[in-house]
């Protein structure tokens, strides 16, 4: 099993490999906050400029870490029917958790961007980056933010996924992503922390000074 030192090592392992093969004119993206520290690492190697694309996951009531759905910027929204069919969770109690982290995104966007408006994507390659996915949920949605703003190819880059989630994001007619980087997709996998020796979470404050040094 494929582990990683921190959030910085798995960025610059990930940066190796796009650098042998650069990508078209890309604008790197962090999920934040813990994508932000790993996306810093690739906009750094490829010198390429560094954003964020704010989603946010909408929990299960109960059991908060279980993505139902996510939501982001722009609008954009996934939900994940089997999950909301496993927990029991009604349309009205979806609803309300998707309006409260409506909320939460547009405080965050307001909060690591300030006053900069988001960096252009349109006919530019979004490269998307998070520290691992699980459900696939919040990854999904962060492309189809990218996908709203003009990207022209939308490439997926992230340390750790289960193949499955992988597998939604560029399966059926109109795949979310059109390309992915992955550097382990253990077909075991349990959980994103699982595979970093440290992944203490990422504060607001680090996130800011990595997109904006010297704020």
């Amino acid at each position: 099993m494929r582990s990683f030192l921190d959030r910085a090592d798995a960025g610059r392992q990930l940066a190796e490999r796009l650098v042998e093969d650069p990508p078209e004119d890309p604008v790197v993206l962090g999920l934040p906050r813990g994508g932000v520290p790993v996306a810093a690492e690739v906009a750094r190697a490829l010198g390429a400029p560094l954003d964020v694309l704010v989603v946010r996951k909408v929990g299960v009531p109960w059991q908060e870490e279980v993505a139902m759905a996510a939501v982001g910027e722009e609008g954009a929204s996934v939900r994940n029917p089997d999950v909301v069919r496993a927990a029991r969770v009604d349309a009205q109690t979806l609803r309300a958790a998707e309006r409260k982290q409506r909320i939460e995104v547009e405080r965050r966007a307001q909060l690591f961007r300030g006053e900069r408006p988001p960096v252009p994507l349109a006919g530019r390659t979004a490269l998307i980056v998070d520290d691992g996915i699980a459900t696939g949920a919040t990854m999904r949605t962060a492309c189809r933010i990218a996908r709203a703003r003009g990207a022209a190819w939308i490439l997926v880059a992230v340390p750790v996924a289960p193949p499955e989630a992988l597998e939604e994001l560029v399966g059926g007619a109109h795949p979310d992503a059109d390309d992915i980087l992955c550097l382990s997709a253990p077909a075991g996998f349990m959980a994103v922390g699982m595979h970093y020796v440290d992944f203490r979470q990422t504060s607001d404050e680090e996130v800011i000074r990595l997109l904006v040094p010297g704020r």
